[in-house]
């Protein structure tokens, strides 16, 4: 993994107004610490928006994992800070371990059946629209509910007034403010080598990261949850979220990097969804527009890595959830006891996957613990014991020291 971070990252150089040829090993060092605290002060730059008001750390945070700092389900922001998002914040923890977008993907032989088809995989963002960190950087900074920038003069002034602007023509060259275009690209580029920084976004620091290498033991609890996970007559999440090595001993990212329609319920607390013609369709649109005419892929969204998942306010594309018992009981239950989750209609009837239109709703996945059964797939207990074993999955883990040996009948 990590040398294919690396990798993106010397894709990215030369840098400089003086390189003429390959940089040596010491000047790539350089140059990817420059920019990795070029893009880290960009990341925490309110500046950079039309607001004022608003940076990548804003719904990014930090202090959160990168992921957003609050419960609300989409996050505000435009040039008030008073236009509501979309879709809820993913985290950035990890993601741009995701490969490339493909309609098709293919195993390898270390991983799986080669000639097995697994559909759309890769890509960044909710609907695999982009697949470098750079692209998805500009996102924000040109989305009207977003940064809101109307134009790249605009963010290049501001970057020319910030703190970072020496580091920047130290970076990309004294006249790199000349071209507001050039300006935004290399702001764009300072924040995918930041964004694959190891010890901030791809730290593997969790509690099941020291137990795959030994250093650590599961309470009896997280391993029951581990099983749970594992089990494909069960939560059979590792069927999405992978929690094994792979054969090259990379760490499990915990996901596949797939696509996958749940049919969670809708959320009446984005307002886009007070217009009832209103629907996020994932690959098929609003925010990507190439797959408008598929509706095979309409309802289906990016699996996202459960690594820090416990420490999440919102769930889902939609922030629908809040708890990740409500998460897992939607899961084992959707197809049990759909009036738990979907709200009825005028005429008393539950109106079951109320957030894809009906015409789509064969691309819902049907796989345990989905699926028609005469009892949901995990009880209230089992729930417990899977959320205990994803929160091994949280970053930071420090073991307990071992205990002092006593110092009694040594005689000093």
């Amino acid at each position: 993994m990590k040398w294919r971070l690396l990798a993106v990252i010397l894709a990215l150089l030369p840098v400089g107004a003086g390189a003429t040829g390959p940089l040596s090993r010491a000047e790539q060092f350089r140059a990817v610490r420059l920019m990795t605290e070029i893009g880290r002060q960009v990341f925490r730059d309110p500046a950079l928006s039309a607001s004022g008001k608003m940076s990548c750390a804003s719904c990014h945070s930090p202090a959160h994992h990168f992921g957003p700092p609050n419960a609300l389900p989409v996050q505000m922001g435009g040039p008030d800070l008073r236009d509501p998002g979309l879709r809820a914040v993913p985290s950035l923890t990890y993601v741009q371990a995701s490969p490339p977008f493909t309609e098709n993907y293919y195993d390898s032989d270390d991983e799986g059946d080669e000639s097995i088809d697994n559909g759309p995989t890769g890509g960044l963002t909710w609907d695999g629209r982009v697949d470098r960190g750079a692209a998805q950087a500009r996102i924000p900074l040109f989305s009207p509910f977003e940064m809101a920038n109307t134009g790249s003069a605009r963010i290049a002034a501001k970057a020319r007034a910030g703190a970072y602007a020496p580091a920047l023509r130290d970076a990309f060259g004294a006249d790199v403010f000349d071209d507001p275009d050039r300006t935004v690209d290399a702001i764009a580029k300072t924040l995918e080598v930041y964004e694959q920084n190891p010890a901030e976004f791809y730290p593997y620091s969790s509690k099941y990261d020291a137990f795959l290498a030994g250093r650590a033991k599961l309470t009896k609890q997280e391993a029951r949850g581990l099983a749970l996970f594992n089990d494909p007559e069960k939560g059979n999440c590792a069927s999405c979220h992978i929690s094994a090595r792979a054969d090259d001993g990379t760490p499990p990212q915990f996901t596949d990097f797939g696509f996958i329609a749940l049919g969670v319920p809708r959320n009446a607390a984005i307002p886009a969804n007070a217009d009832p013609s209103y629907y996020d369709l994932g690959l098929c649109g609003p925010l990507r527009t190439d797959f408008r005419d598929r509706p095979e892929y309409c309802g289906l969204f990016r699996t996202p890595s459960l690594r820090n998942v416990a420490t999440r306010h919102v769930f889902f594309h939609n922030g629908v959830y809040h708890d990740l018992h409500d998460v897992m009981r939607f899961y084992a239950a959707r197809d049990v006891t759909p009036e738990k989750f979907y709200p009825r209609g005028p005429d008393g009837k539950v109106r079951i996957h109320d957030d894809l239109p009906a015409r789509y709703r064969a691309n819902l996945n049907a796989d345990p613990p989905f699926g028609p059964r005469d009892k949901p797939a995990l009880t209230e207990s089992e729930i417990d014991d899977v959320i205990a074993f994803l929160g091994t999955l949280t970053d930071g883990y420090a073991p307990a020291p071992p205990p002092t040996p006593s110092r009694k009948g040594r005689g000093d």
